[in-house]
């Protein structure tokens, strides 16, 4: 099957993130299968290599990191995400960001977009996961939702294509929050902003 096939496919089965009490929660599972839009080509411009992406999906970053001839690795929990990411052709592996991960201290870049920070349940403790395998002045590129929004926990998982992922708890993170959550990981916050009704930060070790 092509890759163009398998988009097609995934797309027409509207992927969608589940909780376990049935609600198909507000996050635009579809992106997650599309082309990268502008304001995150425009985010992916600020990566320094070698970049691990957190929650990596179908990969569709690692095809524009390349470009840039920037080394990057998804890593994800989906086993059928990962099948697009790799007829794409994208360097992946099938791990929880909580398992061993090499180049351990040696990343330059973690992403964790699509409200990746809320992998877990608990971002406080991602993050220092994070700032433990980045390098020396290594960044986070973080996407969170707006000020204001309640942090909420929930158990979720992604659905597609009549496949279900395996079930992961998952929390949703306020740019207002960040700077007290990076500093308890021992990061710091370098910027915070807006681009297309979206919200991002960078946190630096």
């Amino acid at each position: 099957m092509s890759v163009a096939s398998s988009i097609d496919e995934l797309r027409g089965h509207a992927p969608c993130l589940r909780s376990d009490d049935g609600e198909v929660l507000p996050t635009p599972a579809e992106r997650w299968f599309a082309p990268v839009p502008s304001a995150e080509r425009r985010l992916l411009e600020r990566a320094t290599g070698p970049v691990l992406d957190v929650g990596c999906g179908p990969a569709r970053h690692a095809l524009v990191l390349a470009e840039s001839g920037i080394v990057s690795l998804g890593i994800d929990i989906s086993v059928p995400a990962l099948a697009v990411a790799r007829e794409r052709g994208a360097p992946v592996l099938h791990r929880s960001i909580f398992d061993r991960i090499p180049g351990h201290g040696r990343w330059g870049t973690a992403l964790l977009l699509d409200g990746n920070i809320g992998i877990g349940g608990e971002p406080s403790v991602l993050l220092r996961r994070i700032a433990d395998l980045l390098r020396v002045h290594g960044q986070a590129l973080v996407e969170v939702e707006a000020p204001g929004t309640p942090p909420q926990r929930q158990r979720v998982r992604l659905e597609h294509d009549g496949t279900a992922g395996p079930w992961f708890e998952w929390t949703r993170v306020g740019a207002d929050a960040i700077e007290d959550l990076a500093l308890e990981a021992g990061m710091r916050v370098g910027e915070v902003w807006t681009d297309s009704a979206r919200w991002f930060a960078q946190l630096n070790t």
